[in-house]
């Protein structure tokens, strides 16, 4: 049985949980907030739990937007949403060989490495596969919150699934937890801000 506690930090991807999936988006007129993310945020933040975003933005290195349309994007989340404590950030394409895109787990150290916090004491909140793999990659625990376009293998294949960011809120605060792997999280530098791997 696991000692229940509130997480050191929450960790969501941004499209498709956060907002709306608008494909390789640079436009931040096109953001558009998922139901109830706002409030689920709100009630995290007053809980004193730290929130970041991990997120992967293939569309840099595949020339769709800029790196600059990117953090217009990432700007008008926050007016939207409010601040967040870290954003692991990363700009590669799979055949890039990095160690941070997702299901890789270098954004989810990277984010608790930001936040001082460890991997295992954080939470990952997502809508696809990739986003539970990088959970289980950093030993984190992962939350899967399925939208029309998850997959029906992802979602069996997830250890947690929430019925909305509402539902990842109740579940977070009241300290339930399922059982999870024990994986050994490799550390990382410690820095700040917008991170771009």
């Amino acid at each position: 049985m696991f000692e229940q506690r509130r997480p050191g930090a929450v960790l969501f991807d941004r499209d498709g949980t956060l907002i709306k999936d608008v494909p390789y988006n640079g436009d931040p007129d096109r953001v558009e907030p998922m139901p109830g993310a706002r409030e689920a945020l709100g009630r995290l933040r007053r809980a004193d739990v730290p929130v970041a975003v991990v997120t992967n933005q293939s569309g840099v290195a595949k020339g769709l937007l800029t790196a600059d349309e990117m953090d217009q994007v990432n700007a008008k989340v926050e007016e939207l949403l409010g601040p967040f404590d870290a954003w692991a950030i990363c700009v590669h394409d799979d055949d890039d060989g990095c160690t941070c895109r997702k299901p890789a787990p270098g954004l989810v150290i990277r984010a608790a490495a930001v936040l001082d916090v460890s991997p295992r004491d954080c939470v990952v909140v997502g809508d696809i596969g990739r986003d539970m793999e990088a959970a289980r990659a950093a030993g984190a625990r992962g939350i899967l919150v399925p939208t029309p376009q998850t997959l029906r293998e992802e979602i069996q294949q997830a250890v947690e699934v929430a019925e909305d960011l509402a539902d990842v809120v109740d579940r977070v605060l009241s300290g339930a937890e399922v059982a999870r792997p024990v994986v050994a999280a490799v550390p990382a530098p410690w820095s700040r801000g917008w991170n771009r791997w």
